[in-house]
C-alpha cells in the first residue's frame, strides 16, 4: 500500500528559513517543496478557485509523478452547502482538469453547522466526473452514522479520516483508497503530533487498508512548521507499519521545524 504524504499547502511565510532556503525566492517555493514531497493538498483554492492558467503553469512547475488533491470551493460547501451542486462542480472541473496527470483527489470540507443531508451529498458526488476521485470531510456529528458510508461507498468516495483534540469522528473505509487529514497534535509546540500519535495513525492506516489501495494523508498544521516535521517523522511511522510512503523531507531539510514533540 502507497501512503501519499503532504502538507495542506506550501505557502507559509514562516517556513522560511526553517524549510525553506531565506535566499529562494516565494516564486520557487513549489518546485523546491516538488521535489521533497510528491503530493500536496490545495487549500486556497476553497477560498478562491484559481484559473485555468494557474492550474496549467502547476503541472508545468512539478514533476510527472506529483500529485494535487484540490479542496472544492466553500462556493459549493458554505454556501450553496450542498444545494445545487452541478455548475459548481462543472466551473472547478473546467478549471483543475487543467492540471493533467498532477490532479489527484477533490476535497469536499463540510461546514460544521451543516447537518446531515444525505440527498444533497449523493447530488453533489453524482455531479462529478466518474473518473474523479472525492474525498467527503463532514464536521457535524449527525453525519456520523452507516448510511453515510453507504452513499459514500457507492460512489466510491473517500471517508475523509481527521485528528484533532476532542474529535469524535468515525475512522472508516468507504473506497478503494483513502484521505487523512492531520489538523492539530498535542505535542510540544503546539500544533505538534507526537511519535506516539503518528505511530498509531500508521498502525490503523494499516488495519483499514489493503495492499491494492493509496492513501492519502495531508498534514495540515502548518504553524511551528510543525506539518513538515510530522510528515517526515510519519513516514518512518508508516515504513514500520509496512507500508510505502511517498517522498518526504529528510530529516536535515526539516531540523529547523519546531523542536521534539512530546508522545501523545
Amino acid at each position: 500500500m502507497t501512503v501519499r504524504i503532504g502538507t495542506s499547502g506550501w505557502q507559509y511565510k514562516d517556513w522560511r528559513p526553517a524549510f525553506y532556503p531565506a535566499r529562494l525566492g516565494q516564486a520557487q517555493w513549489l518546485e523546491y517543496y516538488a521535489e521533497r514531497f510528491a503530493t500536496v493538498e490545495v487549500n486556497n483554492a476553497f477560498y478562491r478557485l484559481p484559473e485555468a492558467e494557474t492550474f496549467r503553469q502547476w503541472h508545468r512547475r512539478t514533476p510527472e509523478d506529483f500529485v494535487m488533491a484540490v479542496k472544492a470551493s466553500r462556493y459549493l460547501t458554505h454556501i450553496r452547502r450542498l444545494r445545487q451542486p452541478r455548475d459548481p462542480v462543472k466551473l472547478l472541473m473546467q478549471r483543475a482538469r487543467h492540471l493533467g496527470t498532477t490532479l489527484g483527489p477533490v476535497l469536499l470540507q463540510l461546514p460544521p453547522t451543516l447537518r446531515v443531508d444525505l440527498a444533497a451529498l449523493e447530488e453533489t458526488l453524482a455531479a462529478f466526473p466518474a473518473s474523479t476521485r472525492v474525498a467527503v470531510e463532514p464536521r457535524h456529528e449527525s453525519w456520523y452514522h452507516d448510511d453515510l458510508a453507504v452513499v459514500l461507498a457507492k460512489h466510491n468516495a473517500a471517508y475523509c479520516m481527521s485528528d484533532s483534540p476532542g474529535s469524535r469522528a468515525p475512522r472508516w473505509r468507504t473506497a478503494d483508497w483513502g484521505y487523512l487529514r492531520l489538523h492539530e497534535g498535542r505535542a510540544r509546540p503546539h500544533p505538534c503530533y507526537g511519535r506516539r500519535a503518528l505511530e498509531t495513525w500508521a498502525e490503523r492506516l494499516a488495519e483499514l487498508f489493503r495492499s491494492r489501495h493509496d492513501v492519502y494523508v495531508f498534514f495540515n498544521n502548518d504553524h511551528n512548521a510543525c506539518a513538515l516535521r510530522d510528515a517526515q517523522r510519519f513516514a518512518a511511522a508508516v515504513r514500520r507499519a509496512g507500508l510505502r510512503p511517498t517522498r518526504v523531507p529528510t530529516a536535515q531539510d526539516v531540523r529547523g521545524c519546531g523542536n521534539d514533540g512530546m508522545a501523545s
